[in-house]
């Protein structure tokens, strides 16, 4: 029988959630109202006038091409991060789980990257891809790779994927393991019995049952990849070569606090919002039906 919970008075529940919607207003609904009202205005450099534009700065975004290749870099992207991101993630915690000797120490070491800023993760990678000096940079080129993320624009994305994705790896390798170390030992120790591979286990036992713990990371990583990621691509390719690094939420800061294109800004910005939303949405909609409870 479903036990419910009755407050005395009708005003506790409401109290106790006021300081999360306190949070809630202030640091979501607030600024997006605000970049909603400032997308329909045409701001001077300086700030000292305003015109009321409507949907021009929206019309003039869909016809700039160099705005639509940012949605292809993007998708790139944040495609990169979330597969690979979950992949390594998903074989780190596989393996941490059967380790038994120092098992605290491995673990350990794979949860520091998620103490890292961006940025300071961001510039460490490009450190070791900056030739001719990086050691990553430098054993590439022993192997025969000319790397130049500079003027590569393959090299470039290459080296904003690696860095997003292994500053993300902790936070998807802590989950990850948390649901292994949650499955019953017991339905895998009877498929072992009935003389099931490991591949075999994992595949039909172990992934299924993690399944609400992918979705979960799946949401997260694409959120982080289009909005955590800013300060990685400032630090190490400022969007370039050219324009073949430009994410979308780089294109906001760029066009807001270096073009001084306060309306157009604020409308990527809105367009990039509802983008996020419409993949939650449709990540919760269609995604999570295979998602076994």
């Amino acid at each position: 029988m479903e036990k419910k919970v009755r407050f005395q008075s009708r005003w506790l529940p409401w109290l106790l959630i006021a300081p999360q919607m306190i949070v809630v207003l202030v640091f979501f609904f607030w600024p997006a109202g605000r970049a909603i009202y400032q997308s329909v205005l045409s701001q001077d450099a300086f700030g000292l006038s305003t015109e009321f534009v409507g949907m021009e700065n929206f019309s003039r975004l869909v016809h700039d091409a160099t705005y639509l290749e940012s949605f292809e870099t993007t998708a790139v992207f944040s495609i990169l991060v979330a597969v690979i991101g979950l992949t390594l993630a998903l074989l780190l915690a596989v393996m941490a789980d059967r380790v038994v000797r120092v098992a605290g120490i491995y673990k350990t070491l794979l949860i520091w990257p998620y103490a890292v800023a961006s940025v300071v993760a961001g510039v460490l990678w490009l450190f070791m891809f900056n030739s001719p000096m990086g050691i990553v940079a430098f054993a590439l080129r022993a192997m025969g790779f000319k790397w130049n993320h500079m003027l590569d624009a393959g090299d470039a994305m290459a080296l904003i994927v690696v860095a997003a994705v292994w500053k993300q790896i902790s936070y998807n390798f802590l989950f990850f393991l948390a649901g292994l170390q949650s499955i019953p030992r017991s339905l895998i120790e009877a498929a072992a019995i009935d003389g099931a591979s490991p591949w075999h286990r994992f595949r039909t036992i172990i992934f299924p049952l993690l399944s609400p713990t992918t979705f979960f990371l799946l949401v997260i990583n694409v959120v982080y990849a289009f909005f955590d990621t800013f300060a990685i691509v400032d630090a190490t390719t400022h969007g370039g070569p050219g324009k073949a690094t430009s994410i979308l939420v780089y294109r906001v800061y760029y066009d807001g606090f270096k073009a001084m294109d306060m309306g157009g800004s604020a409308a990527q910005s809105v367009i990039l919002m509802v983008i996020v939303v419409t993949l939650t949405v449709i990540q919760f909609r269609f995604v999570e039906r295979r998602v076994q409870y």
